[in-house]
């Protein structure tokens, strides 16, 4: 996928190792799909994260989650924390879309159990959201089953960022935000593992974020029709192959608030900050009555917890300067990041 991205800008985020695409699916298993609904009316969509080639629900992986500000409508994350474990693909849609798409993973989810010969009788769909009703329609509650489907069919590694998908319509410190991935990598053992972030993006006060730690220049802050109000939501998914209890999962997954705030974000009460995380290690088959897990010692954690930082900042970013301008239904324009990046170097240059 030939998009131009954070580090294309000279913008490093910290030391560790990217993944190879430096994405969620540079972890072994994982594929992202898209689709995106574009008009007049409506500026959104779907996009889904599969966890793994085989049938979710019949090979379940350890999942946590963690809500660091609540105001938003997740599904799923209940049975998440309850029992620690993952049984279905990730979405991300529009906030008022969750219903629907959630009875499509159901539906999804049904039909593979059916071609294994299993019947499930029960199905935690887990769904995570952001309102993007500056852009959208959002009454009309455009996403089908279809797009859910289509986002399902079209999962690959090399997916794209931006404003697609579920990102179509989101906004991330006044400028265009959407989806936008990440990954590091760590040495445990003498074994590399891989920790993945994918966001989307759709909070953030512009004038709270930050750039290797500087605030935006004035110059340019002038021409952005910024946000004044840190709130809208960002979902984080982590995926990674570090072998982790649902307890461990959890630390970690706490630890993409810390790339949120190194952007500047003090998390406000109008923003929905929610993370969701699954290791693909363990997997757990319900037949067993015995399970070996493997874990890691915690006293080697800091390493997992640093590239969750590392990677949440850089996926973040990722999914702004990926992103091209687009109106809002006001007919104003929410520019890109990637056009303050590019008049900040012809700045430098003249």
């Amino acid at each position: 996928m030939n998009q131009k991205r954070i580090e294309d800008y000279g913008i490093r985020i910290g030391t560790l190792p990217r993944g190879p695409l430096n994405k969620i699916s540079d972890v072994r298993g994982v594929r992202v799909g898209h689709t995106t609904i574009q008009s007049e009316l409506y500026q959104t969509g779907c996009t889904v994260i599969l966890p793994s080639e085989q049938n979710v629900f019949t090979n379940k992986l350890i999942a946590a989650s963690f809500v660091h500000n609540g105001y938003g409508k997740t599904c799923g994350t209940v049975q998440i924390d309850e029992l620690g474990t993952l049984e279905t693909p990730i979405a991300l849609t529009n906030t008022l879309n969750v219903g629907l798409v959630a009875d499509a993973l159901v539906e999804y989810t049904v039909n593979r159990c059916r071609e294994d010969g299993v019947y499930a009788s029960s199905v935690n769909p887990v769904v995570g959201e952001c309102n993007d009703a500056s852009m959208n329609t959002i009454i009309d509650r455009p996403v089908k089953k279809q797009h859910v489907m289509e986002a399902i069919a079209s999962a690959e590694t090399d997916f794209a960022e931006g404003n697609v998908g579920a990102g179509t319509g989101t906004g991330c410190y006044g400028f265009k935000g959407g989806i936008g991935s990440a990954s590091r990598t760590v040495t445990i053992s003498g074994e590399t593992y891989t920790v993945g972030i994918l966001v989307q993006s759709n909070y953030g006060a512009t004038r709270d974020l930050r750039l290797n730690g500087q605030p935006l220049d004035e110059d340019i802050l002038a021409q952005v029709n910024g946000t004044e109000c840190d709130k809208g939501s960002i979902i984080v998914v982590l995926a990674t192959d570090v072998p982790l209890t649902a307890r461990q999962l959890k630390r970690v997954v706490r630890r993409c608030s810390v790339g949120i705030a190194r952007l500047g974000s003090y998390i406000g009460h109008g923003s929905g900050e929610v993370f969701l995380g699954f290791s693909t290690a363990n997997v757990i088959a319900p037949a067993d009555e015995m399970m070996s897990v493997r874990c890691i010692n915690e006293n080697v954690i800091d390493r997992v917890f640093r590239a969750v930082g590392e990677a949440t900042e850089e996926a973040i970013l990722n999914s702004m300067v990926c992103a091209s301008a687009a109106k809002n239904l006001a007919g104003n324009t929410v520019h890109s990041l990637a056009e303050y990046l590019q008049a900040a170097e012809s700045k430098t240059e003249s």
